[in-house]
């Protein structure tokens, strides 16, 4: 007999069989609540971002390009925008030209865009294990066979990369990309190397393998000297670039962009003819005045500062309150990964936290077999005072100890 709990069960689309949902779309509602303390979704501090600056960008674009900001555009992105864009990339020494751009509806559609265009149901990916758990539902909405790739505190591990892409070629699979975010790595906090970087655009040009370069939070660095994008070091058309506006100016604009070879750039142009037309023109045009300002960079200095300080605030909290941990304290970006020496579940361990008010990303979030990462957490520590970290991290370490306690207990009434 049929089940009745969805009259709608038979309309569906296959496809619609290997959706997930996202851990953090999933945690919203509960740490929207001001009572939450959020150590979980990836959110820059928008209300340090100056509401005067916002006011006179806004009124700009209100006043001289008000026709051009309320209607379509070109599906590709605004021609000036894209320049824009261009002269970004040029800063970092990835010297692309307008016309190799798309401007997206943020970072996460620019990703969408790429799997729809290049992988069917059953093909191969490989990406780094962890890896963004917003890219879980993708990957797995377009049915890829993911192949999570360990890192380590310089990154992918590129012998173990090659070790299974050599394991898929035995059974004549060839996978579709890599796809990595090198600098300040979501949900990790670390960096590719430089030398790491060079070997993984040497292996993929020697084995024509795309990598999908997917680069949010390198300009949010607090220390250390700047890498070359992967798309900088590669001559040959084998990265394809995501890049966002969320996390330099704010996310609510919902604005990326990717870089791709032209054949691969005019698929993705169709495919988002067909997902939403255009980008916002509006949100473009705010965006250019933003890139354009001459208080750009103090914005983006102000915001290094400030997440610096909440990422020191973070790493004193977790030594005091977590000192059993594993952890990278990253240089930049936005993201702590925390391995718990006990073995908890964090996945468990999440609803006791929500009862107290505090909420995080459980690591299993962050690999596409939901198996791996099952004592690992994601912290964020740019969306919270330092008050609010250290009283966080306390009250995930106050359960952590009690769950280990109730752990011991339990297997000692085993033993008698």
């Amino acid at each position: 007999m049929k089940s009745r709990l969805d009259p709608y069960e038979r309309l569906y689309a296959h496809r619609t069989g290997t959706l997930r949902s996202s851990a953090m779309r999933d945690l919203m509602a509960v740490t929207s609540r001001p009572e939450v303390i959020s150590l979980a979704g990836g959110l820059p501090d928008t209300k340090a971002f100056p509401a005067d600056l916002l006011d006179e960008m806004v009124e700009r674009v209100t006043s001289r390009d008000a026709a051009k900001a309320l209607q379509y555009g070109p599906t590709e992105g605004l021609d000036e925008f894209r320049h824009a864009i261009c002269d970004l990339m040029a800063e970092d020494g990835t010297v692309v030209g307008a016309g190799e751009l798309i401007v997206t509806t943020g970072g996460q559609q620019a990703l969408d865009l790429v799997c729809r265009v290049l992988v069917d149901p059953g093909d191969a990916v490989l990406a780094e294990g962890p890896t963004y758990p917003g890219a879980v539902p993708v990957f797995s909405g377009c049915g890829a066979d993911v192949h999570q790739v360990a890192i380590d505190d310089q990154g992918i591990r590129v012998d173990l990369l090659a070790d299974a892409y050599e394991r898929l070629a035995r059974d004549a699979r060839t996978p579709k990309f890599v796809y990595v975010i090198p600098t300040f790595q979501n949900p990790a906090g670390v960096t590719l190397s430089l030398e790491r970087r060079r070997a993984l655009v040497a292996f993929a040009q020697e084995h024509d393998l795309l990598i999908v370069e997917d680069e949010p939070y390198a300009r949010l660095r607090f220390e250390g000297e700047a890498l070359p994008t992967l798309r900088s070091l590669d001559a040959t058309g084998r990265v394809v670039y995501l890049g966002t506006m969320s996390k330099i100016f704010a996310p609510g604009v919902r604005v990326g962009w990717v870089h791709a070879p032209h054949p691969i750039l005019h698929r993705i142009n169709l495919a988002k003819q067909g997902a939403d037309l255009c980008t916002s023109t509006f949100a473009q045009l705010v965006c250019l005045r933003f890139l354009q300002h001459a208080r750009r960079d103090g914005v983006l200095e102000r915001m290094r500062a400030l997440y610096g300080a909440r990422r020191d605030a973070m790493v004193k909290a977790i030594d005091e309150f977590l000192p059993d941990a594993a952890y990278t304290a990253p240089k930049g970006g936005l993201f702590f990964w925390v391995t718990l020496a006990d073995g908890l579940d964090t996945t468990d361990l999440l609803a006791a936290a929500l009862e107290r008010n505090v909420a995080f990303v459980p690591g299993r979030a962050a690999f596409v077999d939901g198996i791996q990462g099952a004592s690992s957490m994601r912290l964020n520590f740019s969306a919270a005072d330092e008050e609010r970290i250290a009283a966080g991290v306390r009250l995930i370490g106050d359960v952590a100890r009690e769950r280990a306690s109730l752990a011991r207990a339990l297997g000692r009434r085993r033993d008698v």
